[in-house]
Formats: C-alpha cells, structure tokens, sequence
C-alpha cells in the first residue's frame, strides 16, 4: 500500500508538472482567467458527483473560509496562467519560479502568526534566492554578463514569483481557516469561489470571451486541467499522502517543478542553460530543505547507528 501511495504522489506531481505546458498550449484561444474559471467550476461538478453526501454538511463556515481560501487559489493561478499565456513565459522556468511558494510559507507564517522560521527555513531562503538569480540570468551566456543582463529577469519571472508569493499566502490561509473542518469539502468551496472569481475578473476585462473564444482548441485543454489535474489529482493526493509520511510525501509533490521542466524542453521546446540547470538545481533544494527539514536524513543517521549499537 505504501508503494502504490508513493506512486500515486508520483502521477499527482507529473500531472500537476504537465500543467502550466497544457494551459501555454491555450495561448491566443481562450481568455486565462475563462481557462482558470472553467477549470475549478468543471471540478467542482466532479468532485460534488464523488463526494454528493457530504455536500450537506457545507455551513456558513465553510461558505466563509472557501471564500478566502479561494480568493487566494485565484490569485495564484491567475498570475501562473496569464504568465505562461498572455505574457509569453516559458513553462518549465516558471514552474519552478512558482516553486519558491514553499520556502516563503515559513515567512508568512512568520508575519502571521509570529511564529520564527528555523534555521532550515533560513538555509532554504538563501538557496532559493540563489538559484533565481542564476535562472534570472540563465539565458544568458556567462560570458556575457553585464549590466544589460539585469533586465534577464523579464514579466513571465515576476507574474510566476508573484504567483508563489500567493501560493504561500493560499497555504497559510488554508491552515489558518479550515481548523476542525471537512478537507474534502473546504477543497471544494474553496474550487468554487476561485472559479466564482475568474469568472467574474473575465467579465469585467473582456464581456465577449466567451463568442470569441476557440472552443475547438481550448476545451481539451479545459477538461484535462480540470477534471485530470484538479479533480483526478487532489483524490490521488489524498490517497498518497494517508500511507505515506510527511516527508516523502513533501520529497515526491516536489518533483512537480522538475516534471515541468520535462515537460518544457520535450513539448515546448524550452532550452535548458547550465546556469539555468545551476538555478533549477539550487530551488528544488531549497524547497526539499524546506519542506522535510532535512528529516530523512536524521532518520537515516538514526537508523545506521541502531544497527551499530
């Protein structure tokens, strides 16, 4: 059972991987925040089919925290999508700027709930700052470095750095408002106002999305994000993560800023440079410094000296 959870952790972090390279595919067809707001609600139809008794349990409390919650899981998506489509950035370089939601978290709750980071957090903060420099500057030859190379850091890099700030602020509201609450049903509330609010951003930017929109190329797209990456993928992860520990857990959904990587150089085309692999490398340390504390590493220190003694 663990091995199958393992490898079902290993799906949800491929498919979420293959995420942003499916919605670059969307570009020019179809408004992103139509994309994001089609994407949640479809979701939501599901996941209410799956779960249909639970449906009655929903209260004002949970109306209320899936309204923040989701306003936050909005956010993020909206600045990840709009980056990847309208402003024209490159899949796996923006996936693992998004990335860096996991070491910020710390720092939010920090500001929050004025609790300290600890020294992981610290080591994984300078690891990430490391390594979006070196992806800042990563198309460009080293031997070329400049002045003018500041300006490697383009709109794409910001919309997906803003989009991890707001993937941060989504997690710590998460585990500030869904206390005592059903996971399964503030998931979905939350699915609703983030589509409510696409929805409504849509509107007010453009009113004829909908007539102008080409159905014919965005609508697989529309139901793998939503029904395959949304709904498909949170049950996978709530299966995964009841049989396997924290740590692994956080280890493996990590993977899903390399798998976007993949994805970008086989389908998109994205050119990796050494200095954007340095970069890459130095995130997706920072983010398992981050997430497991280095834990499997004790464990496995703890282990080799019991079987000494």
């Amino acid at each position: 059972m663990r091995l199958l959870a393992r490898l079902a952790l290993l799906l949800v972090a491929i498919i979420w991987g293959s995420t942003l390279v499916v919605s670059k595919s969307t570009t020019g067809t179809i408004h992103p925040n139509l994309l994001i707001a089609l994407r949640f609600l479809i979701s939501v139809v599901v996941l209410g089919l799956v779960f249909l008794p639970r449906l009655k349990r929903i209260d004002w409390g949970y109306v209320r925290s899936g309204a923040i919650i989701g306003l936050f899981l909005f956010l993020a998506h909206s600045a990840q999508t709009i980056g990847v489509t309208d402003a024209e950035g490159m899949p796996g370089r923006s996936g693992f700027l998004s990335a860096a939601y996991c070491v910020i978290v710390p720092f939010l709750v920090w500001a929050v709930n004025r609790v300290r980071p600890d020294r992981y957090n610290i080591i994984a903060a300078v690891l990430c700052i490391t390594g979006i420099g070196f992806v800042s500057f990563g198309e460009v030859p080293s031997e070329q470095l400049a002045a003018s190379s500041v300006v490697g850091f383009t709109l794409p890099d910001a919309l997906a750095l803003l989009s991890g700030i707001f993937f941060a602020a989504h997690i710590v509201t998460i585990e500030r408002f869904s206390r005592g609450k059903d996971p399964i049903l503030i998931t979905i509330m939350q699915f609703v106002f983030a589509g409510i609010f696409a929805a409504i951003t849509v509107m007010v930017q453009d009113p004829h999305c909908l007539a102008t929109a080409q159905w014919s190329v965005a609508t697989p797209a529309i139901f793998y994000l939503a029904v395959v990456a949304t709904a498909i993928a949170l049950l996978l992860q709530n299966l995964g993560q009841k049989y396997t520990d924290p740590s692994s857990a956080a280890i493996i959904l990590g993977t899903e800023s390399i798998f976007c990587v993949v994805f970008g150089v086989f389908v998109s085309d994205e050119k990796v440079t050494p200095m954007l692999a340095v970069g890459f490398v130095l995130i997706f340390l920072a983010i398992i410094v981050s997430e497991t504390k280095l834990s499997f590493l004790h464990s496995a220190k703890g282990a080799a000296l019991r079987a000494k003694d």
